[in-house]
């Protein structure tokens, strides 16, 4: 006979792919109740995400109508402290990651959300977890060579969605004194690399575009640093290699970075894209010019500060050491896949994506393309 079923906190479901790909992955367990913490204008939307989930593992799923940014997550009171002294492990994935957010909305979600998980931290008495699925890019501008064990904002950041990020990673780390906080530090996400699937099109999708968009003999500028490492990791990699590390109890008061250990030069990223779109390779260093270029693309001007932060991140060259992710994953199985094996099936999801009927624009979302919209939640 099985024991009590233990009880999970999700957030950022349905609107994070992080989010959603940890309540597919966790539902599959039928020793966990899974808990998806889900504002009231993504109820629906929720919904819709769930019917995507085998039947079985799917009645693991409850969706808890709550805002993570607002005081006891806008819950009355008394459901508020019968959700807290259930719970034993929570996975906060609520982020604001769109470059292009507004300050107020990086604010609120991602400093805002972290304190109320703090806050929810001191009054849930059973916890043997708190998940923080943060970025490796809270580095910011720094250089080098970083650590697991590094949080330092000398360097200053290439946009607000940085630095509020280094905020709430900060706030999180702080209760490690107290309570069992481990740190997940995804480099740059892209696409499942079995489906391609990807949330929204932003950062190296933005290339991607632009090859589809363009003229055939588009030829893509190199960024000004073309040799340094461009860290790319597949989501379905870093869900599984994070609950992988979550789940050992030698995680617990630690930082862990999610990268790929061998990750390819920018230049070879930038011709293994060209290959795929069927474009003639890149030459020249025009990093200013590729920021002009994606700026034309039909769509895309609204983005404007997508493709800037985006390249001037890709110029930060930087090594993002993962010593203690790979201890704790030895003898796993899990490894990250090669760029060069899966980038087909990114750009076939792009393709696919572009070329499908305009979806209806949601009235609550932050941006009005359902790809490229970077909603609180």
């Amino acid at each position: 006979m099985s024991g009590p079923q233990r009880s999970v906190l999700v957030t950022g479901f349905p609107t994070v792919l992080v989010a959603t790909r940890l309540v597919r992955r966790l539902a599959e367990d039928e020793s966990l109740r899974i808990r998806c913490l889900v504002p009231r204008p993504f109820l629906e939307r929720a919904a819709h995400a769930l019917r995507a989930i085998d039947a079985g593992a799917r009645d693991r799923v409850d969706v808890v109508e709550g805002d993570v940014a607002s005081l006891d997550f806008g819950m009355a009171g008394r459901s508020y402290i019968a959700l807290a002294s259930e719970l034993s492990a929570v996975h906060h994935a609520a982020a604001v990651s769109h470059f292009g957010a507004s300050p107020e909305l990086a604010e609120r979600v991602n400093v805002g959300g972290a304190r109320e998980i703090a806050e929810l931290a001191e009054v849930a008495p059973r916890l043997e977890r708190i998940v923080a699925w943060s970025t490796a890019w809270v580095s910011g501008r720094r250089r080098g060579y970083v650590l697991e064990t590094d949080l330092d904002d000398s360097a200053g950041f290439h946009g607000i969605v940085e630095e509020t990020r280094f905020r709430a990673e900060r706030l999180l780390r702080r209760l490690a004194s107290r309570h069992p906080v481990i740190v997940l530090r995804p480099t740059t996400i892209v696409g499942d690399s079995v489906t391609g699937e990807i949330d929204r099109l932003t950062g190296p999708y933005l290339l991607v575009r632009l090859l589809l968009s363009g003229p055939r003999d588009l030829r893509l500028p190199l960024p000004l640093r073309a040799e340094a490492p461009l860290n790319l990791v597949p989501i379905d990699y870093v869900v599984e290699a994070g609950l992988a590390i979550a789940a050992d109890d030698r995680a617990i008061g630690r930082t862990f970075h999610i990268v790929d250990p061998d990750p390819l030069p920018a230049r070879r990223v930038f011709e293994l894209l060209a290959r795929a779109t069927g474009r003639p390779l890149p030459r020249g260093w025009l990093p200013t010019g590729l920021a002009a270029a994606l700026l034309r693309v039909p769509g895309l001007e609204r983005l404007a500060a997508d493709p800037r932060a985006f390249l001037e991140q890709l110029s930060t060259e930087v090594v993002h050491d993962d010593r203690g992710a790979r201890e704790l994953l030895a003898g796993r199985g899990i490894r990250c896949p090669r760029f060069e094996t899966y980038v087909d099936r990114l750009v076939e999801h792009v393709r696919r994506t572009v070329s499908a009927p305009t979806a209806t624009p949601d009235p609550d979302a932050a941006q009005p393309d359902p790809l490229d919209q970077d909603v609180p939640h």
